[in-house]
């Protein structure tokens, strides 16, 4: 039981950071890291990374509050869309740095940080059971929450999200960061996105 109980609490953490890596960003998808370095960290920015005919490919992204309050409330909407099926084997490639000074990139710590998670789907699995109802707002708007993700576009409209009081790597609680996810399956990328975000700790 205490096994499944830290396999699920693992996947969580896992899918918590792959989220910052894909959904966290609130200007223009045409920003680049170098003009969000040039204004305040405290504001979000994104963009898509990987090439014009991309499989897969963000296309509106908003969250708020600005920095991200951990544990806290948010507020998030996005859009995107795959002109192919995402199934597994999906893995997700992430480098994540932070601002100390200069920007250092963080090796994987406890499933977070720069890290290849080899199957997304998998996570998903011990997440959620195959078989179990998608949990809200998921299920609200017709979003799934295992492979394989038809083609097609998904819509996320505004929606109230509570971030629970999970415990991070202790370097994972205030500061600025910056961040670049990879998704391939079977060595062929289908999406890019980087990203910058603050992160503040209660």
């Amino acid at each position: 039981m205490m096994h499944i109980f830290k396999t699920k609490f693992s996947a969580i953490k896992v899918i918590f950071a792959i989220a910052f890596g894909l959904g966290c960003g609130s200007t223009s998808q045409v920003d680049r890291w170098q003009n969000a370095e040039s204004r305040s960290l405290a504001t979000f920015s994104w963009a898509n990374c990987g090439s014009e005919t991309a499989p897969a490919v963000l296309e509106a992204l908003s969250i708020q509050p600005d920095p991200i309050v951990l544990p806290g409330d948010l507020q998030a909407s996005a859009t995107g869309s795959s002109s192919v099926i995402l199934t597994t084997p999906l893995t997700a490639n992430v480098t994540l740095y932070k601002k100390v000074g200069m920007w250092v990139e963080i090796p994987c710590i406890e499933e977070i940080g720069s890290c290849t998670y080899k199957d997304v789907c998998e996570l998903l699995n011990m997440l959620i059971p195959p078989g179990q109802t998608c949990p809200e707002p998921l299920f609200t708007y017709g979003l799934p929450c295992h492979c394989p993700f038809k083609a097609g576009k998904y819509s996320l409209p505004n929606t109230n999200f509570n971030i629970p009081d999970v415990e991070f790597p202790y370097w994972m609680t205030n500061g600025n960061y910056k961040a670049k996810v990879i998704l391939t399956s079977n060595e062929e990328q289908l999406a890019c996105v980087k990203l910058t975000f603050s992160l503040k700790s209660e």
